[in-house]
């Protein structure tokens, strides 16, 4: 069984932010990397070959095959060649969507070249536009990125209406092929005080976890934790928070620590907890696992929380109430909000 059929998904109604970096090429077509399939001696190219190599993509390029030159750029691009990657980009961008896509990306984020929004939301939005069935699932990621954009107000005016429109497209109904990070952030837009519909963050964070979201996964199984657009359900919850916490969700990692140290598994809660409080780097974890930065912090200030209530009462580890005082500031730090509810037991009360 998985997540999705349990219909567990994450979130309780609790505002987000993206950060302002957007997903490459090299995310969306996952051949890239086995169509490149460079050897470890042309992995090694001298700084004479590739140009060489450019030159010659270039007359293939010239002869119709603009597939060369988007591959060559992608590995330039791969590589932090920015500027040769923008240039073999900007020669086919008419041609390949996907050269149109990565020039946005270069252009929205900087590099390698000035920082240009208003050409990247453009550029963006001709992706989004492209009338061919050659653009394939790039269109999805394009309509994700420019939802993205008009909730941060990033090179647009701020817009809650016209990012949901934008995301709404990009999810396409759930469908698998399109943009499941559209799906999930639908599930979180759908959380916001300011667009709050828990019915609906449900349903989508359910289509995304089935697709393959850990994001939304996690999200779940707080949503049946507490009940939240859906009947609460503990045991469906802890399914879920299992699952994405196995996965890698930092989120559901600590929901899943104060879940244990409810139920008065204090053995589990605290070598949960003691395994998240060595978390470090959260930028790095974000990466890893493509889940939001804000809710890997809340996720960590909630089982060092209990990690330190452990420490404190003697529950499931040796008594320590040095270290345990420690590691209450420490989430205190992280995430205060988070914190001073948890210290007022009105998180869990309902459990």
């Amino acid at each position: 069984m998985d997540c999705n059929e349990q219909n567990s998904q994450d979130e309780s109604p609790e505002t987000f932010t993206c950060p302002k970096i957007l997903k490459t090429t090299t995310d969306i077509y996952q051949d890239i990397s086995e169509e490149l399939r460079l050897d470890e001696k042309s992995a090694e190219l001298s700084a004479e070959s590739v140009e060489k190599t450019v030159r010659l993509q270039k007359e293939k390029a010239e002869r119709g095959d603009s597939q060369a030159t988007f591959l060559l750029g992608q590995l330039h691009y791969e590589e932090g060649r920015y500027t040769e990657a923008e240039m073999i980009f900007d020669s086919i961008r008419d041609q390949d969507p996907r050269a149109l896509y990565q020039l946005a990306v270069i252009y929205y984020d900087g590099l390698g070249t000035k920082e240009d929004l208003s050409k990247a939301i453009e550029y963006m939005r001709k992706v989004a536009l492209w009338d061919s069935p050659e653009v394939g699932c790039i269109r999805y990621a394009a309509l994700y990125n420019l939802g993205r954009a008009y909730l941060e107000g990033f090179g647009v005016q701020t817009s809650s209406t016209e990012a949901e429109r934008l995301w709404l497209l990009a999810a396409d109904d759930g469908n698998p092929n399109a943009s499941v990070k559209a799906q999930s952030a639908l599930g979180m837009f759908y959380c916001r005080p300011e667009t709050l519909n828990l019915r609906k963050a449900f349903l989508w964070h359910s289509d995304a976890c089935g697709n393959g979201s850990l994001e939304s996964q996690g999200a779940l199984g707080v949503m049946y934790l507490f009940g939240h657009g859906v009947q609460r359900d503990p045991e469906a919850a802890l399914f879920c928070l299992k699952e994405a916490a196995e996965r890698g969700n930092v989120y559901a990692q600590g929901h899943l620590t104060a879940c244990y140290y409810h139920r008065k598994l204090y053995s589990r809660a605290a070598a949960l907890g003691e395994s998240v409080c060595k978390y470090e780097d959260i930028s790095a974890l974000a990466r890893h696992t493509d889940c939001l930065e804000e809710y890997i912090r809340k996720g960590i200030s909630i089982a060092m929380f209990y990690y330190a209530r452990c420490l404190q009462l003697g529950r499931g580890i040796l008594q320590n109430r040095e270290t345990a005082q420690r590691y209450f500031t420490q989430a205190a730090e992280i995430d205060p909000v988070m914190c001073k509810e948890l210290q007022m037991d009105i998180v869990y009360d309902r459990i």
